[in-house]
């Protein structure tokens, strides 16, 4: 946490350097956003249990906001002005910001105030076996700012989860003697792992060129990231030995790995309007293949339980600490379009259709120079959006999405893992105040459905998740004017 919160302030004070002064009115923003970081990811309840979190760095967590999850994840040529794509920084060049007639200089822009927050329910169930185990969670997906800092030139900042690990596995069986092949006792061995991985990053897009064709805007972006990519894996594998009821030998196995470094990725968009009511973007992004630097704990012990102290060891077979390796994590790249025809109100709806294809070189992972039962992923999301024709009636305003993806898993145990899934999700804008006229805030939900391994896997996984994203959004650095 002292090195999230280091991070932070860091963070912080470079916004504050490359900032227009005007943006200083985002200084009470700043300390909002600083709240909601220290709350962001511990959990609201737990009980989560993802055997194949086990491998890689756990578990992937969606990397898009609520918004894109909502259409399967689409994200490379998706842009909003009221929602922050952080999947391609390129899209930050479109933040909404407005010049003053006579000298065209910035007179105010829109901020955005991007949060999401996740609820898991995953069923577990191996082909063989009638019963099911069922797990849920929920936590805080990611909390982002996004602010104009000319026009065609934005900046965004924040911090999400990249990955969670969470497995607690019991493993019974009876020891035989190899000679005769009697059994001569029991053994109950715990598989447990936690930890995960999170990205804190701020970035910056703007346009290369731009210009007005078919009444729309053409224009070429491209925009950047940078941040500190962090985590913890800490595996642990606990050994009894039972002679009838008594347990004469218990040993303790434990790893426990910290790691961390500079990460960094880029994408482009390019906006060609097609007529003067609809507009393909096409956009990419990637990242290059991360070093992270890790420092390992690895305890080997045995131990005797008891009643007063707990956990009491008897013998320290190996107790090495502060081991300097390497986490090498791969490279991978999103290739998309997004089509859009414009709503026109109280005349037409609109509505967006968008494919993105990804790939992910997890062949090349290595983990302190160890390979893992993982394999090269690739995804094909497809999604699209619905606005029906604006009017007063509130339902007209709801945007609609749905989403398509398929592409094995990056975990590969045995065969190949399959997974597919599908979205469904809403855009609610809420009513204008008075008070706050230029105050907009849409509610976004997203429930997907995932289904991870066939009955040629060993385990066989159905994950149900609600996402619930706020989009808040106001006008800034607007100069006062007196009488």
């Amino acid at each position: 946490m002292q090195t999230l919160i280091s991070y932070l302030k860091v963070c912080m004070q470079l916004a504050k350097l490359i900032t227009p002064k005007k943006i200083k009115a985002l200084h009470g923003l700043k300390w909002t956003f600083m709240v909601l970081i220290l709350t962001a990811f511990s959990p609201v309840f737990s009980q989560d249990n993802s055997p194949y979190s086990r491998y890689g760095i756990g578990d992937i967590v969606p990397s898009t906001n609520i918004v894109n999850r909502g259409m399967a994840g689409v994200s490379a040529g998706y842009i909003d002005h009221m929602a922050i794509n952080f999947n391609n920084p390129a899209s930050y060049s479109s933040f909404q910001a407005y010049r003053e007639k006579k000298s065209k200089k910035l007179s105010s822009g829109r901020a955005v105030l991007d949060l999401g927050l996740n609820f898991e329910n995953r069923t577990l169930k191996e082909p063989s076996v009638a019963q099911k185990f069922t797990t849920s969670n929920a936590l805080f997906s990611y909390v982002q700012v996004g602010v104009p800092l000319r026009q065609n030139w934005g900046l965004s900042f924040g911090l999400r989860p990249v990955s969670r690990i969470s497995y607690k596995i019991i493993r019974n069986e009876v020891l035989k003697d190899p000679a005769t092949g009697l059994p001569i006792e029991n053994a109950s061995t715990l598989f447990e792992g936690d930890g995960g991985s999170y990205l804190a990053s701020i970035g910056t897009g703007f346009s290369l060129f731009r210009r007005e064709k078919k009444k729309l805007e053409e224009k070429l972006s491209v925009g950047f990231n940078g941040g500190y990519l962090f985590g913890e894996k800490d595996y642990s594998t606990r050994r009894v030995l039972i002679n009838d009821t008594v347990e004469y030998y218990k040993a303790n196995y434990e790893t426990r790995t910290n790691y961390g470094n500079l990460y960094f990725n880029a994408g482009v968009q390019y906006r060609l309007p097609l007529t003067e009511k609809m507009m393909l973007t096409l956009g990419a992004y990637g990242n290059w293949a991360q070093k992270l630097h890790g420092s390992q704990d690895r305890l080997r012990e045995t131990y005797v339980y008891d009643d007063n102290l707990g956990n009491v060891r008897l013998d320290s077979v190996s107790d090495l600490r502060n081991l300097k390796g390497k986490v090498e994590l791969p490279s991978s790249y999103t290739v998309g379009f997004m089509l859009q025809k414009f709503a026109i109100p109280n005349k037409e709806g609109g509505w967006m259709l968008g494919i993105d294809y990804n790939k992910q070189n997890w062949d090349n992972y290595r983990f302190y120079g160890q390979s893992d039962s993982l394999q090269n992923k690739w995804e094909l999301r497809i999604g699209a959006q619905i606005s029906p024709v604006p009017k007063r009636n509130y339902f007209s305003n709801i945007a609609y999405r749905f989403g398509f993806i398929t592409g094995p898993d990056y975990v590969k145990v045995g065969k190949k893992l399959p997974q597919f899934g599908g979205s469904f999700g809403l855009g609610l804008p809420i009513g204008i105040s008075l008070q706050a006229p230029n105050q907009v805030t849409f509610i976004n939900m997203a429930f997907e459905y995932m289904k991870r391994g066939n009955d040629d896997n060993i385990l066989r996984e159905n994950l149900f998740r609600f996402s619930l994203g706020f989009s808040l959004s106001d006008i800034w650095f607007v100069k006062r004017k007196y009488d």
